[in-house]
């Protein structure tokens, strides 16, 4: 398991259907390491505290084997090329990752980097923020549909995290998975 994209962002202007808002989903990959502090990365920024960011969402992590699906779906829309890469951070994660998926990650389980450590907390709900920087409608309820959402950490150790680095879980009580969870909270839509 590992970081294969580290992601930040500043907030700015983003059309959301017809009106102009702030967000900062528009993440962008960072060489190098960053600082993580107790409310995320070092750089990056959430518009809107009552729904993104504070201790229990300060960092997004986000499957890198649901690109395909995505990058495909967006061509399927006609939003862009069959062949056009769809970058990290494109989904508003700062950690791109590859090796965990929703299903293997458990509330309480901790993701050991090596100079930082942090507590999987939840799963990211889509909201049309992210139909806007998806280029369709119907990006928010694909996500829904197919469960493919990523997880919110929490910092358990502060420190520094950087692209290509490694992990491990320490496994948590084990009770509930992301899968499980955003299936309940989606179901009660």
């Amino acid at each position: 398991m590992q970081i294969l994209s580290l992601n930040v962002a500043r907030t700015a202007p983003l059309m959301v259907g017809g009106k102009q808002v702030l967000s900062a989903i528009r993440k962008r990959p960072v060489d190098g390491a960053v600082a993580v502090e107790a409310l995320g990365l070092a750089g990056d920024e959430q518009a809107d505290p009552r729904y993104h960011g504070g201790q229990s969402k300060a960092v997004y992590a986000y499957p890198a084997e649901h690109y395909a699906f995505w990058q495909t779906v967006r061509a399927q829309a006609q939003v862009a090329q069959w062949n056009e890469p769809l970058p990290f951070g494109s989904m508003g994660e700062n950690l791109s990752i590859e090796g965990l998926l929703e299903s293997d990650a458990w509330i309480g389980d901790v993701l050991v980097f090596p100079d930082c450590a942090l507590a999987v907390s939840e799963p990211r709900e889509p909201c049309s923020k992210f139909n806007a920087v998806m280029g369709f409608n119907k990006a928010a309820k694909m996500m829904v549909q197919s469960g493919w959402c990523g997880f919110y950490l929490a910092v358990r150790q502060p420190g520094t995290i950087a692209a290509g680095q490694h992990f491990e879980i320490r496994p948590g009580p084990r009770e509930v998975s992301i899968a499980e969870v955003f299936r309940t909270k989606m179901s009660r839509g």
